[in-house]
């Protein structure tokens, strides 16, 4: 449960200082927002660099770290200066534009426009949801050891400040029924809620979620799911998998700017979520004093003046997705972390954490070596070849994580196997 930010951010300013103030300059250019050819399933990687052109990466990184940041497209950042430029020529907030916004995300997520509420990351979501919830001393909650400090510290937290219990399962990478049977063997009479992450952020095991919400219906325990790593990876329904809550971020896969995120409460359990935090968004009080009428629906969670530039550019981050395509860019992922995980796996002393089987895995490679330290492989990685990374610190796993996603190439992959392989053989 715990992780060594300090640790992650040092090797990170390390990577930064080695690629220079040139090389992280915005690369731009004509491409940013020129229209995308024709997909052609026989010659598919024009179609693939055409996208990332319109990404203002510069040409010298290699980046590799959308499950932990995700760069947002050209299209993206326009629509949100744009916004931004007309609201502040009028020095307005621009809460009307919410809702076509709201609309574009409950029909991405599969979910209703009343069940969305705004945030600004799934941290802040997961953390109403905790707080939120009708729990007392002795009520257990059950997650997986591999939960992000953004879903395991408000659990922590309930803990400390209402003697909440915690139960942990440690996930099972070989199979999805493994990972049902860890979690029913823990649930009591007492257990109230069970979070999973959608997909693990250290090694990208994709969790079961829809069996998980049918066992949670059955026993009467609320289902929440962290989906940081899940929105905009891969295609799924809220209303198909079943959970009570879901939160996710706008900045990973989804590329949207930072500080948006999505809250999902299912309409009909709503009422089930106090909120911590109010304000004039969050319903309505006529007189003082009076009584506040809460909202009947998820944005009664959206307590204060939101950044509408900013959520107007997630929908347009979606959009985008949507243009390319959802199954496609999914396919993508999974392809390129597949032609990662099969060079890896012809390194001689290298581990692959992330599973294998078909259904468990997504668009994240998780590898280490008894080689070399996960922290300097991964400076060596960043500061000598400008590929970024992530160390996986968490659960003292010490490994490097890979994020495979729509802008990536065959080429990249290619060149971090050959790059690990150099690295290995020196140290």
């Amino acid at each position: 449960m715990t992780l060594d930010r300090r640790t992650f951010l040092r090797r990170t300013a390390w990577g930064a200082a080695g690629l220079g103030v040139a090389a992280v300059a915005v690369a731009g250019g004509a491409g940013g927002n020129a229209p995308l050819p024709a997909y052609d399933d026989r010659s598919p990687e024009p179609f693939w660099r055409a996208v990332r052109g319109r990404y203002p990466l510069s040409p010298r990184l290699t980046y590799f770290n959308t499950g932990g940041l995700g760069p947002a497209a050209q299209t993206v950042l326009d629509r949100a200066a744009a916004v931004t430029r007309e609201l502040q020529e009028k020095s307005e907030h621009g809460h009307a534009l919410h809702e076509g916004a709201r609309a574009t995300l409950a029909r991405f997520l599969g979910a209703d426009a009343d069940e969305i509420a705004f945030v600004r990351n799934a941290t802040e979501g997961n953390s109403i949801i905790a707080a939120g919830l009708s729990l007392r001393s002795g009520d257990e909650v059950v997650f997986e050891t591999h939960a992000h400090p953004g879903g395991s510290f408000p659990w922590a937290n309930q803990e400390k400040l209402r003697g909440v219990g915690l139960k942990l399962f440690e996930p099972d990478p070989t199979d999805a029924a493994g990972n049902l049977a860890r979690i029913t063997a823990l649930l009591t009479p007492r257990t109230r809620v069970l979070q999973v992450s959608h997909v693990t952020a250290p090694t990208g095991i994709v969790m079961p979620v829809d069996a998980l919400a049918r066992l949670c219906r059955e026993r009467g325990i609320w289902f929440h799911v962290d989906g940081a790593q899940s929105a905009g990876m891969f295609p799924f329904s809220l209303h198909t998998i079943g959970c009570d809550s879901f939160a996710t971020s706008g900045h990973k896969w989804l590329g949207g700017p930072l500080e948006t995120g999505v809250l999902y409460v299912r309409r009909d359990r709503v009422d089930e979520v106090a909120p911590t935090l109010v304000g004039s968004y969050s319903g309505e009080l006529d007189f003082l004093p009076g009584e506040l009428r809460l909202a009947r629906t998820a944005i009664r969670f959206e307590y204060g003046t939101r950044s509408a530039a900013a959520i107007l550019g997630l929908a347009e981050a979606v959009a985008f997705q949507e243009s390319i395509g959802r199954e496609r860019i999914a396919a993508r992922g999974r392809w390129l972390a597949a032609r990662v995980r099969a060079g890896l796996e012809k390194l001689p002393d290298v581990e692959i954490l992330t599973p294998a089987k078909p259904g468990l895995s997504a668009a994240m490679t998780t590898f280490r070596s008894p080689r070399l330290a996960f922290d300097r492989l991964f400076e060596r990685l960043f500061k000598d070849h400008a590929i970024r990374c992530r160390p996986v610190s968490e659960q003292r796993l010490n490994a490097v994580r890979v994020s495979t996603h729509l802008f990536n190439s065959p080429e990249e992959c290619d060149a971090l196997v050959a790059r690990v392989g150099e690295i290995l053989r020196r140290a």
